[in-house]
């Protein structure tokens, strides 16, 4: 974000901060991953986030532009509409992660893994 976008310093700042804590309710709806390379959910963490920033609307309300009014309602929304998708998101990692860890264990250890069994109906 930069300053030509917005109309002063300060403006530039809050949105800053409003980014900020935008990343943090993101991350911890596992809609990307964390420098390491892995997904978080904490949907308390996001809740927190979201009500953070829902206080800052109403604080703000009537000190915004219209342009500041517009983006900072469209992030509350879009993060609570992403917040209410985030268990079905944390389900199918979950699923994924299991899959992914029983054809590990197929290629490991066939043995002792976790097998179909396979029948031809014409035998």
């Amino acid at each position: 974000m930069t300053t030509e976008f917005f109309d002063d310093e300060i403006s530039t700042e809050f949105f800053q901060l409003v980014h900020m804590i935008q990343r943090s309710a993101m991350m911890n709806m596992g809609m990307f991953q964390d420098s390491d390379g892995r997904l978080h959910f904490n949907l308390a963490e996001t809740k927190a986030a979201i009500d953070s920033l829902m206080m800052l609307q109403n604080k703000t309300k009537g000190n915004l532009s219209p342009k500041e009014f517009t983006m900072l309602n469209g992030i509350v929304s879009e993060l609570q509409l992403q917040f209410t998708k985030a268990p079905s998101r944390q389900r199918d990692l979950e699923e994924q992660v299991a899959t992914q860890e029983a054809i590990k264990e197929t290629f490991t250890d066939p043995k002792n893994a976790p097998s179909e069994l396979i029948i031809d109906e014409e035998e």
